[in-house]
């Protein structure tokens, strides 16, 4: 009994992440999954996604998000990419 509730809800206590229909989690769903997840300061959201794929795949997908974000930004407020960045890391500008 408790072999099969074990593996119903998983060895850390929490129910398993089911995988998605058809296909499994990609590197760009695992980025936005963990900068989300940083960025509500949920440390087992993030180490979860950080699980999905390599280290270097998801340092990839989190590279990538940043410069769409930055991108997207810029265009929003009809800034330069580099000033969008500067301003939110707190840096002077250049």
């Amino acid at each position: 009994m408790f072999g099969r509730l074990r593996k119903r809800i998983g060895e850390d206590g929490r129910p398993p992440v089911a995988p998605l229909t058809g296909r499994g989690r990609n590197l760009f769903e695992a980025a936005a999954t963990y900068v989300a997840a940083c960025a509500e300061d949920d440390h087992e959201g993030s180490a979860e996604a950080a699980r999905w794929v390599s280290p270097e795949a998801l340092c990839f997908g989190v590279n990538e998000l940043a410069c769409r974000a930055v991108i997207a930004l810029a265009r929003e407020r009809d800034q330069t990419p580099q000033h969008v960045a500067r301003t939110l890391l707190g840096l002077p500008a250049a």
